[in-house]
């Protein structure tokens, strides 16, 4: 297609790209305005540990990915798309009522509830996210689709933090933070009302509303079908790789960078807009097809760059050694600026990596299973953000440091790289075709 955007005139992806991305930014205003009230005033919400909260915390909203995925992919396939994704935006609306009363009574129960309800919310609204655009796009469409989508997320992740820590520094941040997620909530809903039908692949399905068995089901016919298995595996290590760097953030710009939460925010803001420019750059690079090809090179950047960037980090984190009262400012800024394009680059390669592996699951997989695929990658992405602070956790306690965790990040990439090639070689040739494809043509 001559211009992707063009799709964000268009009845048929306007309504339903604007919806999900409401959607993505309210569950991160929520979230973060949540989580800095509970690590700044622990006293007003509870007794306990704020630092043991803020690490649970999260924990709620990813539980409902293992406990409703599987009922979610039923539900998908079963009943028309658009009304389900007005039932989950009017769920979203009671569940942020309740939060905003859970703020003004200052109820850590009732806003952890709410957070868990949020992660149900999520959790419904995911197979319909990626089964919904094979419906109303065409097969050349798909890649330019699924690139504004990520786009749109990551940028609806970004601005809902940022956001969402603003609202948790105010003096008022009761009031503040109920009005505005109130607000975004009824907002969200107000546009899915326009999103067109999208008929149901398999009304006369049963659902299994047992999730374990559910869940074991899919494993097995999916497993069948390593195409599919390979690509969920792939997609899942992305958020794997992105949980591990991510979640350290906050506490590279404070201890090793010596910053304050701008550097944070600089940090996230730089990463989440380099992948956004990553997945809309997939459709120019593929030209509109589907082209596996670019996960290779954009594995090979994520490694590349996630090394660079902890070099970098380590070299930084020396300076301060050697200099102790020095600030950020008095760093050498060639290596501070080298830091800062690694992110982008790094987020860039993400967005190659990522975007044509939706398309996979989209492109290859029959339409009376597509919600189902996409349920199951869901509880193996969950699985695997999991594993990724267990990851964490252990290089730490063998006494790694952050710059460190990053390297040792890079070197796992390649080696799940080198599985994905071996267990579904079309990687690795898609990659040496496209590069032969772009050599001839310059």
């Amino acid at each position: 297609m001559k211009n992707q955007f063009s799709l964000l005139t268009q009845n048929r992806f306007r309504p339903f790209f604007w919806t999900q991305g409401l959607g993505a930014f309210n569950d991160n205003v929520f979230k973060t305005a949540l989580i800095t009230q509970v690590a700044f005033n622990t006293a007003s919400l509870t007794a306990l540990d704020g630092s043991t909260l803020v690490t649970l915390l999260p924990g709620l909203f990813i539980l409902p990915f293992f406990l409703f995925s599987a009922s979610a992919g039923q539900l998908a396939d079963k009943y028309e798309k658009s009304q389900i994704i007005r039932l989950v935006k009017l769920l979203e609306i009671a569940i942020m009522l309740f939060a905003s009363i859970g703020f003004l009574m200052h109820s850590l129960a009732m806003l952890a509830l709410a957070l868990f309800l949020m992660g149900v919310h999520s959790t419904m609204f995911g197979p319909v996210k990626y089964s919904y655009l094979p419906q109303h796009l065409k097969a050349h469409e798909l890649t330019a689709g699924n690139g504004l989508v990520e786009m749109g997320s990551f940028v609806a992740i970004l601005l809902g933090q940022v956001l969402g820590a603003w609202l948790g520094s105010l003096s008022q941040h009761e009031f503040f933070t109920s009005l505005s997620i109130l607000l975004i909530a009824i907002s969200g809903y107000h546009i899915s009302r326009s999103i067109p039908l999208s008929p149901a692949p398999v009304p006369e399905m049963k659902i299994n509303w047992n999730p374990i068995s559910e869940t074991i089901n899919n494993v097995r016919l999916f497993w069948a079908q390593q195409t599919l298995w390979v690509g969920i595996v792939a997609i899942s290590w992305f958020w794997f790789f992105g949980a591990t760097l991510l979640a350290q953030f906050p506490n590279l710009a404070k201890d090793g960078l010596h910053g304050s939460e701008r550097d944070f925010i600089a940090l996230l803001s730089i990463f989440s807009v380099g992948v956004g420019i990553g997945s809309i750059w997939c459709e120019k690079l593929s030209k509109g097809k589907q082209e596996l090809g670019l996960v290779m090179l954009g594995a090979a950047g994520m490694s590349l760059f996630a090394w660079d960037f902890a070099s970098t980090a380590g070299s930084i984190q020396q300076q301060f050694l050697a200099n102790p009262g020095w600030s950020l400012q008095a760093i050498s800024q060639l290596d501070y600026w080298r830091m800062l394009l690694d992110v982008a680059l790094l987020g860039v390669s993400g967005g190659l990596y990522i975007v044509p592996l939706y398309v996979l699951l989209q492109s290859r997989v029959e339409a009376r299973y597509q919600s189902r695929v996409i349920a199951a990658n869901n509880i193996m992405n969950a699985l695997f953000m999991v594993l990724s602070a267990g990851f964490s956790l252990l290089l730490f306690g063998q006494g790694l440091s952050i710059p460190q965790l990053f390297s040792a990040t890079a070197g796992l990439n390649l080696l799940v790289a080198g599985y994905l090639c071996l267990r579904q070689p079309e990687y690795w040739f898609s990659s040496v075709a496209y590069i032969k494809r772009w050599f001839a043509s310059e």
